[in-house]
Order: structure tokens, then sequence, then C-alpha cells
């Protein structure tokens, strides 16, 4: 990196650290890089600040105090509410990779106090007649990729090189570990967990733990806790997944009997998500220790 450009950079995040520590709001000031290229009609809240060599093109929408780093590339029809941050090389907002796209201005949605680190992805929607949509507090890490019309909920984590398929959807508190691999179609229930280097090409239920392929190994316990989901609720969920998952019972059977003896809010959530399955779901591997209380 020449030395000026490496200069530029670092007065740049230096100016973002002394305003991020000023509590005054009067004092707010737009930084908006000089090499930076912004389209004159797209839409930027007055506390943006837009880094080196970043390039926001017309249809884009910034909220409040969001921070677009360094070579970032915001583009297509997006709206990107308050508190996010882009770190450097982060592609957002770009066309689908779908041969049925036709050049459309099609929508990618971002909510509030996300974080893209470095060189993340988010295409928007392949039809006019969808999005994509990231929700709020989301930590996507880098090179993570985000495929046209999927739905991110909140508080989810997708860690570095994880990629999710055209149409994925993402429960809220989601943890996706590095390098996993989401098949166009598929959801992730919330408060599941993805191992790394994992892959699904079938849905992964609510609180549940996916390894290798379209396989699981009990309840993310460690999750649940996290989640402040009570011992007794726990519980519950742990002998409903025995009877789900390690019964020998045909899937839809077990459900229907499930539906009469489990009605704890975590256990319906479950069985509610198991009911709108249309892929099939991830087959447990056995008895493991992911889900000792």
């Amino acid at each position: 990196m020449p030395e000026l450009m490496f200069r530029q950079i670092l007065t740049f995040f230096a100016t973002i650290f002394e305003l991020g520590n000023q509590n005054d709001s009067s004092t707010l000031v737009t930084v908006v890089h000089p090499s930076a290229i912004i389209h004159p009609k797209a839409k930027l809240d007055a506390s943006v600040r837009v880094g080196p060599y970043a390039v926001i093109d017309e249809g884009v929408e910034v909220g409040p105090n969001c921070v677009v780093g360094p070579h970032v590339y915001l583009t297509g029809h997006t709206k990107i509410g308050a508190n996010n941050t882009f770190h450097a090389g982060c592609v957002i907002g770009d066309a689908p990779q779908d041969l049925k796209y036709k050049n459309e201005p099609t929508r990618l949605r971002i909510c509030e106090g996300n974080v893209f680190r470095e060189h993340v992805t988010v295409h928007r929607s392949t039809k006019m007649d969808g999005e994509t949509v990231v929700g709020s507090n989301n930590f996507l890490m880098a090179n993570s990729h985000v495929g046209h019309n999927s739905i991110v909920g909140d508080h989810v984590i997708i860690a570095n090189g994880a990629a999710l398929g055209g149409y994925a959807a993402v429960g809220d508190r989601a943890f996706i570990s590095g390098n996993c691999l989401v098949h166009q179609f598929c959801r992730v229930g919330t408060l599941a967990l993805m191992q790394g280097g994992s892959a699904i090409s079938t849905d992964l239920p609510p609180f549940c733990t996916a390894l290798h392929e379209n396989e699981m190994c009990g309840l993310n316990v460690i999750g649940l806790r996290r989640a402040n989901v009570s011992a007794a609720e726990r519980m519950e969920l742990k002998r409903l997944y025995r009877l789900l998952f390690r019964s020998g019972q045909n899937l839809s059977d077990a459900v229907a009997e499930a539906r009469k003896n489990f009605c704890g809010a975590a256990s319906k959530i479950l069985l509610e998500f198991l009911g709108d399955a249309k892929r099939g779901v991830c087959a447990d591997v056995g008895g493991s220790t992911s889900e000792n209380e």
C-alpha cells in the first residue's frame, strides 16, 4: 500500500475515533474523505463518515451514525439504517448472482446496529417483488456472504467465510461458524448453531446444533443459556428433541404426538418450524455431549 494512502486511512480512522468520543451532538460534523465518490442523488445522513476510496451509488440511503470504511462499495437500491459499520472492502447491494436477474432496480434493506467486517458481500434481491433483508445488531465477519433474497434476523453471528445461498433465512440469535454453507432456500432456526465447516441443504431447526453435512448432534445448550432460556424450558426441549429425532418414529408422527404433550414457548417455536419445513430437516447422528445440562 503506498505510504500516502496508508496515512490517509490512518487519518480517517483517527478522526472517527475522536468524533466517537464526543458526547455533545451539536459538535458532530460530516466526515467524507476527499477520495470517496458519492453520487449526487445518494442520501446520506449528516452524521455519516465515509472513508478513502469508498463508492456510494445513486439509490443508496445511509442512516445516522454509520461508518463507511475504506474501499467500501454501496450500490443498488439499498436502504441502510442507523449505526451500521462497514469495514474495508465490503460490497453491499450489488447485483444478485442469479442467471434469471434482468438488471432490474431490486432492493436490499439493512436495519440498525450491524457490523460488516472486511470484504463482506450482501447482494440485493433478484426480482422487484422481493428484497434482501439484514436485521439489527448482527455481526458479519470477514469474507462472509449473504445471497440474494436472504432474510437475516437480529443478533445473528455469521463467521469468517460462511455463505448463505439465495432465499436463505436465518432466525434470531443463530450462530453460523466459519466456512459454513447454507444452501439456497434453506432455513436456520432461532438460536441454532452451525459448527465450523458444516453445510446444510435441509433446514436446521431452532435451538439445534449442526455438524458435517445435514447432520445434527443435539441442542445448542450454551446458546440457550446465554439467551436466558430457563432450565425448565431447556429440559423440556431436551425431551422434545429426543422424541422428535431419536425415538425412531416418523417425524410427522412424532410432531403430532409432541403437539399434545409439549406446551412451553420454546417447544412451540420448534414444532411450528418443523410444521413449515419444505426441504426436510437435518438428521440426528445419535448421542452427543452438546445437549448435556
